[in-house]
């Protein structure tokens, strides 16, 4: 098993709006093949920042199965716009 690590910054005053984008998207990441979990959390000493994690199978589960996907692009249009600047996205074991 994996964990994947994404620190979120959200545009300015646009957190209620993305969480509910999020909500949509959960959808689809939980159905992808190796996904095992995943938490959403909100910094509390930061506005409009949040840590993603995600339990995978494998690292290819994430990086090929989940960002080569169709599903994929409905992901991003759901939440990339969201983003500034784009997420960091690491893997740890």
């Amino acid at each position: 098993m994996i964990l994947e690590v994404a620190t979120l910054n959200i545009n300015k005053g646009l957190s209620a709006e993305f969480e509910v984008s999020f909500k949509k998207a959960e959808r689809i990441i939980s159905s992808m093949n190796g996904y095992i979990s995943h938490q959403l959390k909100k910094c509390i000493e930061q506005d409009d920042k949040y840590i993603l994690l995600v339990n995978w199978e494998t690292i290819e589960d994430h990086e090929i199965g989940f960002r080569k996907s169709e599903e994929y692009q409905e992901w991003k249009g759901l939440l990339h716009h969201y983003y500034e600047p784009f997420p960091t996205v690491e893997h740890y074991k």
